[in-house]
């Protein structure tokens, strides 16, 4: 028994036999770990013993007892000591259950063993007389693998192509090779046309060579249309040199030396485009797609902007009728497109896209003349095939936990939804699949891998290192294929030991990664049911619960779902769940309802919103995004000043791009009572990979700990968008008219409001203002309200208030007139800066403000149309102007453009608080400067006081009153730090760094 569970661990031996492949959470497993390591080491010096033992010892006892020996020894242990210290304080206590962020979790044993046995020799699997062990041990690996997606391995079996497979050191490097392959053989076929050309070194076979194209009956190559070319089914592309061995007897190097002289890697793709005028080729790809996608598209030259996003659904899976009208598209304009990507198991939501239907998609297209590769992207979700029951078919019923035996213990077994497994059994139908074991298979760092269903397809991409390998490049020789050159065989090894130890199949990672579904299938049910109303928060899972999907669905139907998971999921025991299960029908089960929940593969996406005190539910996405981020800053580390050994709860985040997620996002939104607008969504995540939370409820533990968390947060966000009477600060404009123009604080709510006022002022305290400015134009005019008071009280009844007159410059403060009455004469403009009712882009072609005052003493005020931002204010300015302007417009505030400046092109304005205030005041250079000239237009806002954004620039609409010559005066205030501000904020981002730095600077002083 364990501290967290009652029931005796003999019952269940599925959780004794996981228990084994670990280290531990608390190092349970330390004596078995050790007494391993000593025998690896004892192994080493074995071995180096036994080479040519006549040799002697070349460091001798003599040298070991010198002083300068001991001196050095002394500081390196001195130095790991250190190091030990502070990478235990320091490092992201992956090992515990309290860890679920990102795709990282305790390293299995085996693993660690086979690279740490492996390491000390350190092989390199770039040529087999560098590493003839692990070489070997790469292609069993290899070959494995592509056993386990259901690939032929077997050379006897001549019905099904021969797969190959290898390590590499992640899958990034698997994507780029996927794609350099798939580019590669989409050209094949043009070089082999270019060759058969009149005089050219394969012109011999072109009266005679044919080919089955891709629709329609055999021809002769030669006769075959570059769209033809296009689109041969990859069959019959890697084909094409046996077929020309078997007609021509044409040898392997003379085949290879054509390919030198015409293939795409010699002769480039800009040349082959050029002589078949071909124009771009696409790649499709889920917009939930891993970075490394558009970055392989940039390196092999496809470019990034033909790595085509599709559409998502409400699950984050790929949206078959998008894909469908992206390919029928390319079939219609006669584009061709090099692959089609199925992620099986994105990075962000564990989403398994329907291989299925993007299968059935393929052939499709393929009998309308369009052929195109398909990529599993299975870094994430490979591993998951070893949970597909031997035999397994698609349709084939998977019996719940509770069926399969007592499960009186303490952690069930889970398997996968139906459509889950037959998109993973639909894998040995994929071209080509990316899979990380240093992911879901519990292997250190660096170790990807990527599996071809043909082998032949690695001939695309190979490439000789001459200086290691000599003569014939033989099929030992790994290190020609892909991408990389050198590698660690370590990897390689650690990734073969645990599978070889652990097992490719359900009785292995599959009943490892069965317990962990479970686990992941609990913290769906909290994220899905933690809160109720009577809480001052939302949590909500980006995967609907069933009973959200069903036509009928109401909020109250959704409810009563939700509290059938707290009544029979939640602070409950496994046991307590499995025992309960067994009185009720198979279709009421609680394990049932839990298998329904989630994501496809173990990564549970969720977000939260918080409620104010009167229990309304905040509509605003940007504070509902900044909730969950201070949320995530309090779960994770990004600093030396975090603690990590004080972290209770480890969680990380994404954010769902509007550009990327669409309806994906807005459906999102709505569920979390947020207005749908054009702002991105921060999400939190967790990834599940340990097997330890469930055991004796765990888990509700860390609930705890985040609910602790959660409720804290809306405290803040409760603060910060609190709107009740305060003191507020103005800038003061103006000679003939007086202005207040609010200063803007993007992250309080009282605050958060560009307002501009026509005021009165008491008559001593105007002429003492006038005198003032008179004398220091250059200074910066202040208006403080010496009591608290509410804006929109203020703008909505004119009122009068109180005030203090200050004037600021060089550095000094002097009040000008206190005790001032000032009376609201008209609202200029009065705009929320909420983030709904701001623009997705700053203006790219000009910098926009308003122009308000008299024809004889005009002021501006920047326009802020977007977060971050600067405040640019400057009085007296002068403008002529191709056409006067009337008082009643510049009463009511016009729109005045800066032509020829880009506003994008320097936000966010890079700036700090100095002693006189923002640096940028100071700084010579700065556009906004006194006596700087500007070409404007000036438009007519015929928009009134109030109303918000977003396109409050959009002038089309509106009377161009005229174009001309702006000059500043010497009055301007320029701020972009106070606006910007957030006095809630956590941590300061600059610093972290040389923080880091002082860290490694401990270690070094011990080797001084």
């Amino acid at each position: 028994m364990s501290v967290y569970n009652d029931i005796a661990p003999e019952e269940d031996e599925s959780h004794q036999q996981i228990s084994s492949y670990f280290l531990g959470p608390k190092a349970e497993n330390y004596e078995f770990f050790k007494k391993n390591i000593l025998e690896i080491l004892e192994g080493q010096k074995e071995a180096r013993l036994d080479y040519f033992p006549r040799d002697g010892k070349f460091v001798t006892d003599e040298v070991q007892a010198s002083t300068v020996f001991r001196n050095s020894t002394r500081k390196v242990s001195n130095a790991v000591r250190q190091a030990a210290y502070l990478l235990g304080k320091h490092s992201i206590p992956f090992w515990s259950p309290r860890y679920q962020g990102h795709m990282c979790m305790d390293l299995s044993m085996p693993a660690l063993l086979g690279y740490f046995m492996t390491m000390i020799y350190n092989p390199n699997n770039v040529s087999i007389e560098a590493s003839p062990f692990t070489t070997v041990a790469e292609m069993t690996t290899g070959d494995d693998l592509c056993r386990m997606f259901g690939f032929n391995v077997d050379p006897d079996n001549k019905g099904l192509p021969l797969a190959w497979g290898h390590i590499v050191c992640g899958g990034t490097v698997a994507n780029l090779e996927s794609v350099w392959v798939a580019r590669n053989l989409k050209f094949y076929p043009l070089s082999i046309a270019s060759a058969m050309k009149k005089d050219g070194p394969l012109a011999f076979a072109a009266p005679t060579f044919k080919i089955q194209p891709c629709v329609g009956l055999e021809k002769l190559f030669i006769d075959l249309t570059t769209w033809e070319l296009l689109n041969l089914k990859p069959s019959a592309i890697l084909d094409i040199p046996e077929r020309l061995y078997n007609q021509y007897h044409m040898s392997p190097s003379f085949l290879d030396s054509v390919m030198k002289k015409y293939g795409i890697q010699s002769t480039s793709k800009t040349a082959l485009e050029k002589e078949f005028d071909l124009g771009p080729m696409k790649y499709f790809v889920s917009n939930t797609r891993h970075y490394s996608w558009p970055k392989a598209a940039a390196v092999t030259g496809i470019g990034s902007d033909y790595m085509i996003g599709i559409n998502v659904d409400h699950g984050a899976r790929v949206d078959l009728d998008d894909l469908r009208k992206n390919l029928q598209y390319c079939l219609d304009n006669k584009q061709a497109v090099y692959a089609v990507v199925a992620i099986i198991g994105s990075t962000e939501e564990g989403a398994v896209d329907p291989l299925r239907g993007i299968i059935s998609l393929r052939d499709e297209f393929q009998e309308k003349g369009l052929s195109f590769l398909v990529h599993g992207d299975a870094a994430w979700g490979g591993y998951f095939c070893t949970m597909l029951p031997q035999g397994f078919e698609p349709g084939k019923v998977i019996e719940l936990p509770s069926e399969k035996g007592s499960a009186a213990g303490f952690v069930p077994d889970s398997s996968l939804r139906a459509d889950t497994q037959e998109d993973l059994f639909m894998l040995r139908y994929a071209d080509s699949i990316t899979i990380d074991p240093h992911k879901a298979a519990y292997v250190p760092y660096p170790a990807g891998g990527l599996c071809y269903r043909d082998g032949r397809m690695r001939y695309q991409v190979t490439w000789t290192s001459p200086y290691i390998s000599r003569g014939e490049t033989t099929a030992t020789s790994i290190g020609v294929f892909g991408i990389e050159g050198s590698k660690p065989g370590a990897a390689v090894m650690a990734t073969w030991f645990s599978n070889a130890c652990i097992g490719l199949g359900p009785d292995g990672y599959g009943k490892l990664l069965g317990e962990v579904t479970f686990t992941c299938s609990r913290l769906s049910a909290e994220w899905a049911a933690m809160s109720t109303k009577d809480d001052p928060f939302i949590v909500m899972p980006l995967n609907e619960l069933p009973s959200e999907f069903k036509d009928d669905s109401t909020p109250e139907k959704v409810e009563e779902e939700r509290q059938k998971i707290r009544d029979r999921v939640l602070h409950k025991t496994n046991a307590e769940i499995v025992s309960e299960d067994e009185s009720r029908p198979k279709d009421d089960k609680a394990l049932a309802l839990l298998r329904a929940l989630g994501s496809d593969l173990n990564i549970n996406a969720f977000s939260t919103n918080w409620r104010y005190e009167d229990g309304t539910i905040n509509d605003d996405v940007e504070e509902a995004n900044y909730f969950n981020q201070r949320v995530i800053e309090r779960l994770s580390v990004d600093s030396p000043e975090d603690e990590p050994t004080k972290i209770p709860f480890y969680l990380t985040s994404t954010t769902f791009m509007i550009h990327e997620y669409g309806e994906c996002a807005q459906h999102f939104k709505k569920r979390l009572g947020l207005y749908v607008d054009q702002e991105d969504l921060v999400v939190m995540r967790n990834v599940v990979m340990s097997p330890w939370p469930t055991d004796g409820n765990f888990i509700a533990r860390l609930v705890e700990e985040f609910r602790k968390v959660l409720v804290d947060e809306v405290k803040v966000c409760r603060e910060r968008n609190d709107v009740s009477p305060t003191k507020h600060e103005f800038l003061l404009q103006g000679r003939e008219r007086i202005y207040i123009i609010h200063f803007p604080m993007f992250h309080l709510e009282k605050h958060r409001h560009q307002l501009i006022i026509e005021v009165s002022l008491s008559d001593e305290a105007l002429d003492k203002y006038r005198e003032s400015k008179k004398t220091n134009p250059q200074a910066v005019f202040t208006l403080k309200t010496k009591d608290d008071l509410a804006l929109a009280e203020l703008v909505a009844k004119k009122s009068s208030f109180i005030a203090i007159i200050e004037s600021k410059s060089n550095g000094e403060t002097v009040v000008v007139a206190d005790d001032v009455f000032v009376k609201v004469a008209s609202v200029v403009k009065d705009r929320s800066l909420k983030g709904r009712f701001r623009d997705t882009d700053y203006p790219s072609t000009t910098i926009p403000f308003y122009l308000y005052g008299t024809p004889k003493d005009l002021n501006i005020d920047h326009i802020l149309v977007r977060a971050p931002n600067i405040q640019l204010s400057a009085d007296n300015v002068q403008l002529s102007l191709s056409q006067d302007l009337s008082p009643a417009t510049l009463q009511t505030g016009a729109i005045l453009l800066i032509e020829g400046i880009s506003e994008a092109s320097m936000q966010p304005f890079q700036s700090t608080e100095g002693p006189l205030g923002d640096t940028l005041t100071a700084d010579s250079n700065f556009f906004f400067r006194p006596g700087q000239e500007f070409k404007v237009s000036v438009y007519e806002d015929t928009r009134d006081a109030g109303t918000p954004g977003p396109g409050i620039l959009d002038v089309k609409e509106s009377d161009l009153i005229g174009n001309g010559k702006l000059t500043l005066g010497e009055g301007r205030y320029v701020d972009s730090v106070q606006m910007n501000l957030d006095p809630y904020e956590i941590k300061e981002g600059d610093e972290k760094f040389k923080a880091w730095k002082k860290i490694f600077d401990q270690i070094g002083r011990e080797l001084d």
